[in-house]
């Protein structure tokens, strides 16, 4: 079904489907899968000194990312967590490391409790569903694109999701930034580079 007046049901359907399919898979599998993501993201990441890297406080069965960035911090990186400071509006980055003093923000989402925003280098994105474009389905409220648009410096996005949150595609909107990556538990995914045309003389 593509998504037109009903784009909105569509999205949300599919959204709920996919979330559902996630949890259901459970904790043990979910681990097994999370495994075999660490250790792509590890791969891809490389070296992290003095690169800052955004993250989410995992959400509804998502990938953990928190111990990746642990390891990230002691090896020179920097680690920040996404906060929404006013509806609607681009996310602010907090810088954050494991065992700093957190507090309950936006959809009672973790987030650190001292204000030290800062410009992430790396973006580790949740999906709830993705297609072969490299375009992520979210939650529907588009934080994570409006961030991206409105950064000066653009920085490398990474999304991070489960094969069984694989579309055929998420029919993407003029709004909808694509990952440059998307890491699952069996793949990983670069965004498809399109050719440039050329005027001819």
């Amino acid at each position: 079904m593509e998504p037109s007046e009903g784009s909105k049901r569509w999205r949300r359907e599919v959204r709920k489907k996919l979330i559902n399919a996630r949890l259901g898979a459970g904790r043990p599998q979910r681990d097994l899968w999370n495994a075999a993501i660490e250790t792509r993201l590890r791969e891809l990441l490389g070296e992290p000194e003095g690169r800052v890297f955004g993250l989410c406080w995992p959400f509804k069965g998502e990938f953990d990312a928190r111990e990746v960035a642990g390891d990230l911090v002691k090896q020179g990186g920097g680690a920040a967590l996404p906060v929404v400071v006013r509806p609607r509006e681009p996310l602010e980055f907090w810088r954050w490391k494991p065992g700093d003093p957190i507090e309950r923000g936006a959809y009672q989402i973790p987030i650190p409790r001292a204000r030290q925003v800062v410009q992430p280098d790396v973006l580790l994105v949740p999906l709830v569903g993705f297609d072969a474009g490299c375009y992520r389905l979210g939650y529907g409220s588009g934080y994570f694109d409006r961030t991206i648009a409105a950064m000066g410096r653009k920085p490398l996005a990474i999304g991070l999701g489960y094969e069984l949150s694989r579309l055929d595609t998420i029919f993407p909107q003029s709004h909808d930034i694509p990952m440059d990556y998307i890491v699952t538990e069996e793949h990983l995914l670069r965004r498809p580079v399109r050719p440039v045309s050329v005027p001819r003389r």
